[in-house]
Order: C-alpha cells, then structure tokens, then sequence
C-alpha cells in the first residue's frame, strides 16, 4: 500500500484532527506545528504568536481509498477560512487557515478547491496556500485530544 501525506491548519488542532480521523482512507492525523522560524516549538512557545507556526494537522493517508480533492472538501467544511487568524473564540496567527502542499500536484489541486469555494462565499477567502515546511508534532497530550477528553473545537463532519 503507497501512502500519502497532506497538511492542513484550521484553527485548534483538536477538533481538526477528531474531524480528518472520521475519514475512511484516512490513516493517521498528527496534530502538531508548522510554517514558522522556530525549531522544535512548544504548544507554549507557539501560543506566544512569536514563532510564526500554525496549529496544523499532518495527514497520512491511502489514495486508493481516499482523494486529496475529498480531503480539500473536509477541510473547507471544518472551520471559517474568511476569518483572518482566528477560528471561533481562539485568535492569533497560530489559528489561521492554510494549506500546506507536499508537491505541485497538491499546490494545483488546493488553488482550483480554494477557486471553487471561493464561488459559494461572499467573504473572501483568506486560506494560505503554501509549500509544506518543517512539520513539529505536539506534544503527546495534544494528540487524540477528542478520544481523550470527549471534547473538541470543531463540528465533525
């Protein structure tokens, strides 16, 4: 079985990864930090806003059993991507919205998705599309946090 791997930052990485884990084909979500300057953040250091990380969730997934344009769909479906650094009641630059792309494929695939929904939306779409940078996991208590503790920030899907 090849797998595949695709980033996302939605907001609070809890409910994100409760949401992607409903996903059949999808494998694993890890939730975690990316696209800062900072090696090796913190959930601490990230929630100062200083290290220019997102909250994100790393995807593994089969794409025999699962699209990356369904993934794109889930994505849209889970939080606001008109708000600007902030989802719900959390704010900062560490809850914006952003599709972080493992290749060109993935960079073309996000641009037509983001076009798309953009055509259903009266606000602007303020989603960042870039090239997938380092990825840090969370820390452990982080991970799995709805299975854990019954709660979560977003709706499932």
């Amino acid at each position: 079985m090849s797998t595949a791997t695709a980033t996302f930052a939605a907001g609070c990485f809890w409910g994100v990864e409760a949401a992607f884990r409903q996903i059949p084909g999808v494998l694993e979500v890890t939730s975690g930090y990316t696209g800062g300057h900072a090696a090796n953040p913190t959930y601490r250091d990230v929630c100062t806003g200083r290290t220019g990380h997102a909250e994100a969730v790393q995807i593994t997934y089969d794409p025999q059993q699962v699209s990356y344009e369904r993934l794109l769909d889930a994505f849209w479906k889970i939080h606001d991507p008109t708000t600007p650094n902030r989802q719900g009641p959390d704010v900062g630059t560490q809850y914006r919205s952003a599709i972080l792309t493992q290749d060109a494929g993935q960079q073309r695939l996000a641009e037509e998705s983001r076009a798309n929904e953009q055509r259903n939306r009266k606000a602007p779409i303020v989603t960042e599309i870039t090239a997938a940078s380092e990825f840090y996991p969370a820390e452990e208590y982080h991970q799995r946090y709805f299975e854990k503790n019954g709660a979560a920030c977003h709706i499932s899907l």
